[in-house]
């Protein structure tokens, strides 16, 4: 008999584990999460959090998304990404980022009721985990996963408390290893991975210094330093990461991955800061120093049974496009419903196939994007004439040959001026960042989705086609108070949305949750209701008419919709719930 028992075991408290277990609290679920290490991320790591991250923490709370806003810089002090010298030094160009151009501001207004923001995971895991506590989950520290068995009723996990050093075993229904880049669980199920681990290695340089002397003006997160020897993950550059603004920093460096990882003491971090600051006389307060790897790696399936893997377990990439830890939160809104769903039997396991068939995908994509933005810092080299050596004097000297009144030199302004504005693929991606769609046995879709009227990775293209994050606009209340159509979705439940003309939907809902013991939000949207769409932004937002439903998912996906009546309202809301939750 085991020593405890849990509805759901979650193995890592990082973005993804923390979340899915404050998600699943939320939805009245007993969850225990354990974490091997006596507290959390004591390093800032990952730190882009995109809108679709920040709409997860609102649907857990107002309180919660302000809580992050509170601690995070805000976006329009992310964007001008630098490309310098050294932070002294010349600057080479900049691009407005993150959403903080005119046209990309503009976007992100739109797609959105939250802003994107740079939280370090050192400020995110805290805010979640304490969620998930607050909200009834239990927690251990100290504790490592040590092994799991699995049979048709549930898992039986072995843990281990680094205190004492003894072993205890876990029963539950339902196994998450949200175990990170190492994924104990992942190897242990022996899922299959497709790509490369550690293709390139990496330091990190966390210090204090107050730089806002050369940074204030410009102010960004990222800041490029191009110089020979300065090398990162394998671009051929440093980089100079703003943690706070702007007294705690992070550089990146890279190291020879077939050689051991160097040990970074005081001196060599010292010595690496005033390299690409470009100030000789630097004193920092450094406060830590690690090496870590470059992988290129991502697991094409992401469940077996009853245990399942996401964030670093599932997709191993570096953390270009900043899409490490908002993928990993966005894993576990995906699953954390599912669960919850089963565990309170008004969906059968069949539902939780879909978790692996909506998410595989995402992983495949961003592991291949994250990557793929590394190789296009190459025209940014060819443009400066960085040829990849260390001759200190013929890098200037190509450097220095864009000033010059030639027309090779007008040639390579501009080809450095495009290189530049390319990087958008990796600093203003916001396409990839929101128009995940999902395609499965959780999704009831008939014809075909819009095509794309726009780049689709720089570009975010609102629809309401099932599998389709729910557009936002803002509609009113009686009382003209402002809500986001995400607002009237979400907290673990499904949400029928309809308009003037679409009561009977509102029937079949009620008659429908009542049959299946699954509780159905109804909210009518028009004149006069309680949701009132005073600019016509719904109307144009929604692609079905008044009388017409859309079926959200506790996700904000769309699973389902209908144009119209149809002839049998109830019986085909009735079919459309049962293929979700596998009845």
């Amino acid at each position: 008999m085991a020593d405890i028992s849990t509805d759901v075991l979650v193995i890592g408290t990082g973005p993804a584990g923390s979340a899915t277990a404050a998600l699943l609290a939320s939805y009245g679920v007993e969850v225990m999460v354990v974490n091997r290490y006596r507290w959390l991320s004591n390093t800032p790591r990952a730190h882009i959090t995109n809108q679709r991250t920040m709409e997860v923490l609102r649907d857990l709370g107002h309180e919660v998304e302000a809580e992050a806003m509170i601690h995070a810089t805000p976006q329009d002090l992310m964007g001008n990404n630098v490309f310098c010298e050294s932070l002294a030094g010349e600057e080479l160009g900049r691009m407005q980022s993150w959403g903080t151009s005119p046209l990309s501001k503009a976007e992100h207004l739109m797609s959105s009721p939250c802003e994107m923001n740079d939280l370090p995971q050192t400020f995110m895991e805290p805010i979640l985990f304490k969620t998930a506590c607050s909200r009834g989950a239990q927690a251990r520290m100290s504790t490592e996963y040590v092994s799991h068995v699995q049979d048709d009723d549930g898992v039986t996990t072995t843990c281990r408390d680094r205190l004492t050093g003894k072993d205890f075993t876990v029963r539950s229904k339902f196994l998450v290893g949200a175990d990170g880049g190492n994924s104990l669980v992942a190897e242990h199920l022996g899922l299959p991975f497709e790509g490369k681990m550690g293709v390139g290695g990496s330091m990190n340089i966390l210090f204090r210094a107050d730089l806002s002397r050369y940074v204030a003006h410009r102010p960004s997160v990222l800041y490029w330093v191009m110089q020979p020897g300065a090398d990162v993950g394998g671009i051929g550059m440093g980089l100079v990461r703003m943690v706070r603004p702007w007294n705690e920093w992070l550089i990146v460096w890279g190291y020879d991955i077939n050689q051991p990882a160097p040990v970074v003491d005081a001196a060599m971090a010292t010595q690496v800061a005033r390299q690409l600051v470009g100030d000789p006389t630097l004193e920092i307060d450094l406060i830590s120093a690690n090496t870590w790897t470059v992988n290129n790696c991502f697991a094409t399936h992401m469940q077996k049974g009853r245990v399942f893997i996401m964030g670093d377990a599932a997709h191993r990439h570096p953390p270009s496009n900043g899409l490490g830890s908002n993928t990993s939160i966005q894993d576990g809104y995906n699953l954390a419903w599912k669960l919850a769903a089963v565990v309170k039997g008004q969906a059968t396991p069949k539902l939780l196939d879909s978790y692996s068939a909506e998410r595989a995908p995402i992983a495949r994509q961003i592991v291949t994007r994250a990557n793929q933005s590394i190789a296009e810092f190459g025209p940014i080299f060819e443009a400066l004439g960085m040829d990849g050596g260390v001759d200190h004097d013929k890098i200037q000297r190509n450097m220095a040959a864009r000033c010059d009144a030639t027309p090779a030199a007008e040639a390579q302004r501009e080809a450095l001026r495009k290189a530049i504005e390319f990087k958008k693929y990796e600093f203003d991606c916001h396409g990839v960042e929101m128009n995940q769609r999902y395609a499965s046995s959780a999704v009831v879709a008939e014809g075909q989705p819009p095509a794309p009227n726009a780049d689709m990775e720089l570009h975010y293209q609102p629809t309401t086609f099932p599998g389709a994050r729910l557009p936002h606009v803002w509609v009113y209340d009686r009382q003209g108070g402002k809500h986001s159509t995400l607002d009237l979705t979400g907290k673990g439940q499904f949400t029928l949305i309809t308009g003037i003309g679409g009561e009977a939907w509102s029937a079949a809902a009620d008659a429908l949750s009542a049959r299946l013991g699954l509780p159905i939000r109804v909210v009518k949207i028009g004149p006069r209701c309680d949701i009132e769409d005073h600019g016509g932004d719904w109307a144009r937002a929604r692609e079905i008419r008044d009388a017409g439903c859309l079926l959200v998912r506790p996700d904000q996906h769309v699973a389902w919709r209908s144009e119209g009546l149809t002839a049998n309202l109830e019986a085909d809301l009735g079919r459309v719930l049962s293929t979700i939750l596998g009845h």
